[in-house]
């Protein structure tokens, strides 16, 4: 198979490019990324450098960029990982939310049109809006009640997928995950902004009282769920990709006690429109077979321990020193 993945320098894509190459030699692996400040290269040299994947430096959200990368690679599907992520930046500006999550996928599923290609869009749990504490997993019929910039944005794009896949007949899949940890994950996302604080002995910022509860996936698991929906799911369907739930404060608290660091914590005004509590019924994925191997008590101490033994490139990534590097990449045009 020719697969092409967008956003693959960032922080779930990098760790499925690696994914697949160790699960599929055989496959054909491109890789597109606009290297935004998520995008990092160090994430992927290693690849690129041993030929193992090829890499193009574009916006997906670029018309002619992109009809140039179609013709040039002709993949067999796609898996859509490029989007902007964070809330709080949604929070001060929606605009590039819109232009990358909503522009970029109609720019990509347009392509795919033209060549035939599988289309599957990664998406996340925040579509469906805020749970109450005593409220059952969703699952995916539920309606779309984003919350905030971000999360309509990917709600958004879903419709859209689901539009094309209705009006042109195309093999197109979503997956739906819930909050992924793990190595190369940007620290402006609270288990590593968390872990970065706790390594420099400051206190670490959480949002309210803690309160806020999440679904957690570690992203080697999220990585073969979405193999498992591009390579087995139905043309049109949906899945959701669940995690085990944890308040935010237990969360900090487990952080500390993995980090072996006394604990400080700083408990900071709430952002706005802040969900409450997310949480998703995965049955129809596990209908295709799939199951979570890594507990999250272990998937934490394995995270905990990634990022310690990496602390030049956390420190690059909080300086900023890793831009530098992406220039390495930048010169690769379709």
């Amino acid at each position: 198979m020719k697969l092409l993945i967008t956003g693959g320098a960032g922080f779930i894509g990098a760790n499925f490019l690696a994914w697949e190459r160790e699960k599929y030699p055989q496959d054909t692996l491109f890789c597109v990324d606009k290297l935004t400040y998520a995008g990092n290269a160090q994430n992927i040299l290693p690849l690129v450098g041993r030929g193992e994947v090829t890499f193009f430096c574009e916006d997906v959200a670029n018309k002619s960029a992109m009809r140039r990368l179609f013709a040039r690679v002709r993949p067999d599907a796609v898996v859509h990982f490029a989007a902007e992520s964070h809330v709080d930046r949604a929070i001060a500006d929606p605009e590039p939310f819109v232009r990358s999550n909503v522009g970029g996928t109609a720019v990509l599923l347009e392509q795919c049109r033209a060549y035939g290609c599988r289309f599957h869009h990664v998406s996340t749990d925040e579509v469906y809006g805020p749970l109450g504490k005593g409220e059952a997993p969703v699952s995916e019929g539920a309606p779309l009640r984003p919350a905030n910039p971000y999360a309509a944005s990917k709600a958004a794009a879903d419709l859209l997928c689901l539009s094309y896949a209705k009006t042109y007949g195309m093999p197109v899949t979503i997956s739906r995950g819930a909050n992924t940890y793990g190595r190369f994950q940007f620290p402006e996302k609270l288990i590593p902004r968390a872990l970065a604080c706790i390594f420099a002995g400051e206190p670490v910022p959480v949002y309210g009282t803690g309160e806020n509860r999440r679904s957690w996936l570690a992203v080697r698991d999220h990585c073969a769920a979405v193999d498992c929906v591009l390579r087995h799911g139905e043309a049109g369907g949906v899945y959701n990709i669940g995690g085990e739930e944890a308040r935010n404060l237990d969360l900090v608290r487990s952080l500390f006690s993995l980090a072996g660091r006394e604990e400080k914590i700083s408990f900071v005004a709430d952002r706005p429109a802040h969900d409450l509590r997310y949480a998703l019924d995965d049955h129809a994925l596990r209908a295709l077979g799939w199951r979570p191997a890594v507990p999250f008590q272990q998937g934490l101490a394995e995270t905990v321990r990634w990022y310690k033994e990496h602390t030049a490139w956390l420190e690059q990534v909080r300086s900023g020193a890793y831009l530098a590097q992406n220039d390495a990449l930048r010169g690769m045009r379709a």
